[in-house]
């Protein structure tokens, strides 16, 4: 073939045959046509004529640029530069104006020339790749939202080996693919708090199941993480699972906010509790009061004295639950599961609640007698009894009756809350008989800030809060309501499966066994100190108190005294218990010690624990348990 050289345009009669143009490509299925170095159409086949609707005649001395998407001219004039260049061959991709709209089409362009060698023309063979350019783009965005993602993406194959992890599963964890790979990381299991949990997600993805769940995790620098944890089934076209998605999305804010949310509301709640609680102690101590006088009046009859004694030390142990059961609701602390007496609440509950709501509200409790402990934090369970009666209460104006009744009921029996049937259920009941509620209301009852009260009167939060712990509880929630007849809210929580799990029940036993081991007393309260010295000493142990931490840590530093066993007291001025502590741990490391406190936080609880402090009795005692601990401490049962 002759070189291609720059000489001019060729003129070519438009008379000529179209086969001298496209040759073999006349008759084509893929579009072609031919035009010359001015962008004239000098020939196209039947093909491209009908890609744009047209009679291939009219299409000769057309302008390809009428043709063309004005974006991609310029690509397309470029072309010829590269054609006139050997291999004289051109590739491109360009936006194409038809009938069905604009089309995307690739062409392989080849140079044409005269007889001379000239380069006159050039002929583009094309094919609409339309379809393929838009599954491209589509898969271009898919990838840039994958990995530009805010929720952190895995993608396993069906063992649960990573295939892929987005950018910010990298970011959250600080692992790539490799080192999952290498380290053999099990992305699913993370966050899982035990096997059965990791084995129950596992039984329902591979069932071909959706799990969802919220999981904490530990990351490198200490910091506790939240995540809301969707896994789900990728699926062939033949409907088979062949990989596992999971998306995790950090939602430790809103756990931090929920929590806190619950916090002002348990100490809003804890406002109602107030009035009941005052009077329950104005009675207490006028009983404590009056039957003190009585005895410091003097008496000739040792039984009047005996029953007067009696009186003040069970208003004692009343107001000393009092203040167990105030610092127990009002207290801020992780959820603990344990066997809960349901009815024993509810009395607490109600006795208190009858003195702080109007005279026009009663109560009345129809209570299955032995009903089974629940498996429950006992502080929330307080608080869905407390919120469920003030949402009765505002709910009677003029007054009425509140019903609380409990029960039990079977897993198959709820199957309409999809209940788990090999479970039973302790049911709980707040009826009212006030205003009721229209079906609208009621279908927006839990929403959070939800409230039908004017004004000021309500927060919206109160059965939003009980939802959220019904749900934490893996329970259930039901609401019957008739306008001008009242509401009935019934509660489902799962029963302790432990057959054996009951409620924990401080034992009445008065016996105070006695020993001979000398103790140490450190306590900043001389009435307290004095007692605790006295009724030991009594029993034949031989006692020395301290009443400050720095006296305490002045006689444990002598090593001339022997001490068997320190009772400690926590808040005092000088030292507290647990610099006292880390004192005897230097000084006296065999010593035991048993920690006596009114109220011990979890923060304090913390450091005696790391300190290797398991053993303490909460203020107010009794003389009996303090004598019982420390027999228990001081000759500890042989291992079974």
């Amino acid at each position: 073939m002759p070189a291609v050289t720059s000489a001019p345009f060729v003129s070519v009669p438009t008379a000529a045959p179209v086969e001298s143009w496209l040759g073999a490509w006349d008759n084509s299925a893929d579009s072609a046509y031919c035009r010359d170095l001015t962008g004239r159409i000098l020939a196209a086949n039947l093909s491209f004529a009908r890609k744009f609707g047209r009679a291939a005649a009219t299409l000769v001395d057309a302008s390809v640029t009428d043709f063309i998407h004005a974006d991609d001219v310029a690509l397309l004039q470029n072309t010829a530069a590269d054609l006139a260049r050997p291999p004289h061959r051109a590739t491109g991709e360009h936006r194409w104006l038809t009938p069905q709209g604009v089309r995307w089409f690739a062409w392989e362009e080849t140079a044409l020339h005269d007889e001379t060698g000239a380069f006159v023309a050039i002929r583009a063979i094309g094919r609409d790749i339309t379809r393929q350019r838009l599954a491209e783009e589509q898969f271009y965005r898919l990838s840039r939202a994958v990995e530009q993602s805010p929720v952190a993406i895995v993608i396993t194959d069906l063992d649960g080996r990573a295939q892929y992890v987005n950018s910010k599963f990298i970011a959250v964890t600080g692992h790539t693919l490799e080192d999952i790979l290498d380290s053999h990381i099990e992305v699913l299991r993370d966050g899982h708090p035990d096997e059965t949990s990791y084995r129950k997600f596992w039984e329902t993805v591979r069932a071909g199941g959706e799990w969802r769940g919220e999981l904490s995790t530990k990351r490198a620098g200490g910091s506790t993480v939240w995540e809301a944890v969707k896994v789900s089934c990728l699926r062939s076209p033949a409907g088979e699972i062949t990989n596992f998605l999971c998306l995790r999305e950090d939602v430790t804010e809103r756990k931090k906010l929920e929590q806190e949310l619950r916090q002002a509301h348990k100490m809003e709640s804890l406002g109602t509790l107030a009035g009941g609680i005052a009077h329950d102690f104005n009675n207490l101590l006028a009983i404590i009061n009056g039957y003190a006088e009585f005895c410091q009046q003097g008496t000739h009859e040792p039984a009047a004295l005996q029953k007067s004694l009696r009186e003040i030390h069970r208003a004692a142990q009343r107001a000393s639950g009092l203040v167990r059961q105030i610092l127990t609701f009002s207290r801020k602390t992780e959820v603990k599961f344990s066997p809960v007496d349901l009815n024993h609440f509810s009395r607490e509950l109600v006795s208190l609640l009858a003195e702080t709501f109007p005279r026009t509200v009663t109560f009345q409790l129809d209570l299955q007698d032995r009903l089974p402990p629940l498996l429950a934090d006992q502080t929330q369970v307080q608080q869905i009894v407390l919120n469920l009666s003030v949402n009765a209460r505002d709910a009677m104006p003029s007054g009425g009756v509140i019903t609380i009744a409990t029960g039990l009921q079977s897993g198959v029996s709820l199957a309409r809350f999809n209940a788990d049937p090999n479970l039973a259920y302790a049911c709980l009941r707040v009826s009212d008989t006030g205003t009721g509620m229209s079906p609208e209301v009621r279908a927006r009852i839990f929403e959070p800030f939800f409230t039908t009260k004017q004004g000021n009167h309500g927060t919206g939060l109160g059965l939003a809060v009980v939802y959220g712990i019904v749900v934490a509880h893996h329970g259930f929630i039901d609401v019957e309501s008739t306008p001008g007849a009242g509401s009935t809210f019934s509660v489902y929580l799962p029963l302790a499966e432990r057959a054996g799990a009951t409620p924990t029940v401080l034992a009445a036993n008065a016996t105070f066994p006695g020993g001979t081991e000398s103790l140490l007393i450190v306590d900043d309260e001389e009435s307290l100190r004095t007692l605790l010295a006295t009724a030991l000493a009594r029993k034949g142990y031989q006692t020395t108190t301290a009443s400050s931490g720095l006296e305490a840590i002045e006689l444990i530093s002598d090593q001339q005294r022997h001490f068997d066993l320190v009772l400690l007291d926590l808040n005092m001025p000088g030292a507290t218990g647990i610099e006292v502590l880390k004192i005897i741990r230097i000084c006296r490391p065999q010593t035991k010690v048993l920690v006596i406190s009114g109220h011990i936080t979890p923060e304090a609880r913390l450091e005696f624990e790391q300190l290797g402090q398991k053993h303490f009795v909460q203020k107010p005692y009794r003389l009996d348990e303090v004598g019982r601990q420390l027999r228990g401490l001081l000759e500890p049962r042989p291992a079974a």
